[in-house]
């Protein structure tokens, strides 16, 4: 992913509430299961990590990226910004 389309993805994200929080117990299976299954609908996902979590948000994000084959748009603070394409509900053109 080139910076111009990492940047493009951001400002898309911006708008975006996180559709999913990622409490004490961190990332579970069912975390990744139903974050995997929201890429069937959509091919932008943001993710909170609540405070109560003692584990990196930078290192949640990477574990979920590998795990769902998605990437990581960007990380701020606690947010994880995920980006999947998607090949029946291509809705994002990346410049």
């Amino acid at each position: 992913m080139t910076s111009k389309q990492r940047s493009y993805l951001k400002s898309l994200a911006s708008n975006l509430e996180p559709i999913f929080q990622i409490g004490k117990s961190s990332l579970t299976p069912e975390v990744t299961e139903a974050v995997s299954e929201a890429f069937n609908t959509r091919e932008l996902i943001k993710v909170a990590v609540l405070k109560n979590c003692i584990d990196d948000p930078q290192a949640i994000a990477e574990m979920l990226a590998g795990r769902t084959h998605s990437q990581v748009v960007q990380v701020i603070g606690k947010k994880i910004i995920l980006y999947k394409e998607s090949k029946e509900h291509k809705k994002i053109i990346l410049p």
